[in-house]
């Protein structure tokens, strides 16, 4: 019988990745007090945070497998989560303008008798913008629902001047690395 994943997300990014790579999946989001979680080192919040996801989703059947992810951005160690209002929205952006920060993703994958968590780490540098392109974007709604106020794959895109790394590890979920991890799972994209 063929595993069946669970994704234990409320992203929408998440499931359009995962459909995106033809893996279906059954939504089961968890509901879980982040702020347990007090960790300042970004790779090891992001780690925990997906574990405390992951965890707090129930297995139901034996062939059921869950996949829960967290991501932060973070520059020069301080974590940027998503902004709570506008003006943290804007305190981050415009530290982020013409500046290399990093962007962490905690993955973890599990079964009945196996488990594994990893941190996937992009480097994103941004344009110096202006403040009539930060106050612009905060007038729209993408940065209010994202890590460090902003979407790499929706309007945000236009800041971006570089990245080092896994482009899906910014958008919350590093693609290639689950679907190779899922693989041993016995969960695949296609019979390869």
């Amino acid at each position: 019988m063929k595993n069946k994943l669970v994704l234990a997300s409320s992203s929408p990014r998440r499931q359009e990745l995962l459909k995106q790579v033809e893996i279906p999946y059954t939504l089961r989001a968890p509901n879980v007090d982040e702020s347990q979680i007090a960790s300042k080192d970004p790779a090891e919040k992001v780690r925990k945070l997906a574990l405390l996801k992951g965890r707090h989703v129930t297995l139901q059947e034996d062939e059921e497998v869950i996949l829960a992810a967290d991501t932060v951005v973070s520059y020069n160690n301080q974590i940027l989560e998503k902004p709570k209002n506008k003006e943290e929205a804007y305190r981050m952006i415009a530290t982020l303008s013409g500046n290399v920060h990093e962007v962490f993703t905690g993955v973890m994958i599990r079964s009945f008798d196996n488990e594994v968590a990893f941190v996937e780490r992009t480097e994103v540098e941004f344009w110096t913008l202006s403040e009539e392109e930060i106050n612009w974007y905060l007038s729209t709604n993408d940065p209010y629902d994202k890590a460090g106020a902003y979407g790499i794959q929706s309007i945000g895109a236009i800041f971006v001047k570089q990245i080092i790394g896994d482009y899906y590890t910014v958008v919350g979920l590093p693609l290639s690395r689950v679907v190779k991890e899922l693989s041993s799972f016995s969960i695949k994209p296609c019979e390869c």
